[in-house]
């Protein structure tokens, strides 16, 4: 590790709370329903959806009647991009004639981005038409990325709220999100990523001519696809010399700005942002670096406002970096070190003017080891799932280190929405812990912690080990788990280990060493990401409609203060000690044991 490394991660922090201040400043508007100044035009556009859906913005939900709608409408998004998926092969924008998805892979797919989890055991560009990856799966990524958002925002009110019964609209604000802040800025950073040289067409695929043919053996085989092999039984080759590429083409860019920005993390291509036309240059990667901390990080400035006292925001803000900045220099630190199998065979490792030293397999050159290593850092802190490199290929401990940032329960900056009301789950337990140590009744925002808050707290923060353990545990056990495991041994069982983590947690990001797009992992991985979204989300909204209906105490001399540097370590120890303690055994299992075979010689 370098001061590059170093540089470039204070540089992605500041310019992240440089443009996350102004932006919660403009999330605490949308959450209040005041009206923006200069956007007069959407505020109309906005009530005319309102009157052709037959929506009443003035009448707020309780918190059952919240979560039922919110189910509701990913219930139906669920149904829609299966069938879209299922017809494609009969739809229009599909200049490939790309065929019918099968059912397991489209369900997989449906669940993957309706729960902004976005996991794909598919290529993009040979499985799905233009109209399939903008009709279903970009606009998936809008509304996936404003339900995390409105649930935050329930759960916001519910702190700030004197005694009501009611969280707010989930409507009004499903709407008012994607009209304010996600359409606007995935055009604006759609216009940027063109710029810089990624592609939005309809263009068919285009076959060029390669400038320096290859010429490569493979095995020959009859004409019902069988190998041909010889009086001896082995395979007959055939010796083929390739003259040209097929590029894939299609509407990228737009797909790629909310991929970033709603932290969704599926690409259009399968080399996700490690493709050129996905991701061109150093300055693109550093914007979606940028991009996929930025709302995360604008709703802990919003939540101070809203809850009027923003040094709440910087509290939960500062907690986030602190967790962040550890496990980034981490990684960092880590493929930045030698491959122990590479240097046995002399091969120069080192950094210098002509590479970038460190374990570069798996990395894309124009990226480098510190770029590289911290996108994943940020990917999987941020539960975003995109990926410029193969952590597949990452060192040991570099890969246990975004796998212990999914595992924290994807609280460190999070998905947009789904990382703040995470944390805040954590926050209420902290308090609760203090409470008990003090022996007073805790409170949090002048809001007693009772037992009602705990329970649901309990399983907001149990759902997702249950789901994780469980599902790998069946997975290294039937034979039909196993059957996707390309590396034996530790590194296999992190590959699961990995792959329901991601899941359950809705990152999406894998170990792609793993075969997952079979029967098996494509309802077993689905089942883990409906639960592991919504089996939290209708506990933190009960919360918040708990919370509501309570009157807001006065601060006393005896009130535990939920701002400064004490509570920041008690809230990251909390986080700490609950996401490790649930993790160790498997841990122990896969990159420790992975770790300690790479360094046995």
């Amino acid at each position: 590790m370098n001061t590059q490394s170093l540089v470039l991660l204070a540089l992605l922090l500041a310019v992240v709370v440089a443009l996350a201040w102004p932006l919660g400043a403009l999330l605490a508007r949308i959450a209040g329903e005041d009206s923006i100044p200069g956007l007069g035009w959407i505020h109309r556009a906005e009530h005319g959806l309102y009157r052709v859906a037959g929506v009443r913005p003035g009448e707020d939900m309780g918190w059952k009647a919240y979560a039922l709608a919110l189910l509701s409408f990913n219930a139906i998004g669920t149904l829609f991009v299966y069938l879209l998926q299922r017809l494609q092969g009969w739809l229009p924008l599909n200049p490939e004639h790309m065929a019918n998805v099968g059912p397991d892979s489209s369900f997989n797919t449906a669940v993957s981005f309706v729960t902004n989890t976005n996991w794909q055991g598919y290529s993009g560009e040979q499985t799905m038409s233009y109209l399939t990856q903008m009709l279903a799966l970009t606009c998936q990524n809008f509304f996936s990325a404003a339900t995390g958002i409105a649930v935050v925002f329930a759960l916001i009110r519910g702190f700030s709220a004197r005694s009501a019964k009611s969280i707010g609209n989930f409507w009004v604000d499903l709407t008012r999100i994607t009209a304010y802040v996600l359409l606007p800025l995935s055009v604006v950073f759609a216009v940027f990523l063109v710029g810089q040289g990624a592609i939005q067409n309809f263009s068919s695929y285009k076959t060029v001519q390669l400038i320096d043919p290859v010429t490569f053996t493979q095995p020959k085989t009859a004409p019902d696809g069988q190998p041909l092999k010889d009086a001896q039984g082995q395979p007959v080759l055939e010796t083929l010399r390739a003259t040209t590429q097929t590029i894939a083409m299609g509407p990228v860019a737009s797909q790629e700005a909310i991929k970033m920005l709603g932290t969704n993390g599926g690409g259009f291509f399968n080399a996700n942002s490690a493709h050129p036309y996905e991701n061109p240059t150093p300055l693109s990667n550093f914007a979606q670096m940028v991009a996929i901390f930025l709302i995360p990080a604008g709703l802990c400035f919003a939540f101070g406002r809203l809850v009027g006292d923003r040094r709440q925001g910087w509290t939960i803000l500062s907690a986030m970096i602190l967790l962040f900045v550890v496990m980034a220099v981490a990684v960092m630190a880590a493929e930045s070190q030698p491959h122990p199998a590479l240097q046995a065979l002399g091969v120069d490792q080192h950094a210098s003017a002509l590479q970038s030293g460190g374990n570069m397999e798996g990395k894309e050159t124009r990226f480098g080891i510190s770029a590289s290593s911290l996108f994943a850092a940020v990917t999987t802190a941020a539960s975003c799932g995109a990926v410029n490199a193969m952590h597949d290929s990452f060192m040991p401990l570099g890969g246990a280190a975004p796998l212990l940032l999914i595992q924290l329960g994807e609280v460190v900056f999070g998905g947009v929405g789904s990382g703040l009301y995470g944390m805040l789950v954590f926050a209420i337990m902290a308090v609760f812990i203090a409470g008990l140590m003090i022996g007073r009744t805790p409170e949090y925002l002048g809001k007693k912690i009772q037992s009602y808050e705990m329970k649901m707290t309990s399983i907001a923060i149990l759902v997702t080990p249950v789901l994780v353990l469980a599902g790998t545990a069946i997975a290294v056990i039937a034979g039909a788990g196993k059957a996707g495991i390309a590396n034996p041994g530790a590194h296999g069982f992190t590959e699961i280990l990995y792959a329901f983590s991601s899941a359950a947690n809705n990152n999406g990001s894998a170990f792609a060493g793993l075969s997952a797009n079979t029967p098996f992992y494509n309802w077993m991985l689905a089942l883990a990401m409906w639960f592991g979204r919504f089996a939290v989300i209708v506990p933190v909204l009960a919360v918040a409609g708990s919370l509501a209906a309570k009157q807001r105490l006065q601060v006393t001399a005896g009130t535990m203060p939920t701002h400064g540097p004490m509570f920041v370590a008690l809230l990251i120890g909390v986080v700490l000690l609950v996401g490790v303690l649930n993790y160790v055994p498997a841990l122990a299992l896969g990159p420790a044991v992975e770790h300690l075979q790479l360094y046995a010689h």
